[in-house]
């Protein structure tokens, strides 16, 4: 069966977590639980980080429902981003890591 563009980076995101050792979850989108919730639920060294996975070039199409899930999830202390690549979020949580972990 033929992966969707977003469902590559599904997998290259699931690929990176998995690599740096951070815990995730992916909810089911059947209806029962919460409209908009991200893709991916995470816990990295205590903290809560919420990935909204896009196809390559589709950042922008966010619904509603999920900019007000990762607005409710910033407004509690998490963080909430969006990607459509491996590479952003290789990014985002490289530059996490400079500016939250201490040098040792």
């Amino acid at each position: 069966m033929a992966q969707t563009p977003e469902g590559r980076v599904k997998e290259a995101v699931k690929r990176e977590l998995k690599k740096r050792g951070i815990w995730y979850y992916l909810p089911m989108q059947n209806g029962m639980g919460v409209v908009g919730i991200p893709d991916f639920i995470c816990c990295w060294d205590g903290h809560f980080l919420a990935i909204e996975t896009k196809a390559p070039g589709k950042l922008k199409n966010l619904t509603a429902n999920q900019v007000k899930r990762q607005d409710e999830i910033k407004t509690a202390g998490g963080t909430a981003v969006t990607v459509d690549s491996v590479a952003m979020l290789k990014e985002i949580l490289d530059v996490y890591e400079k500016v939250e972990k201490p040098a040792e």
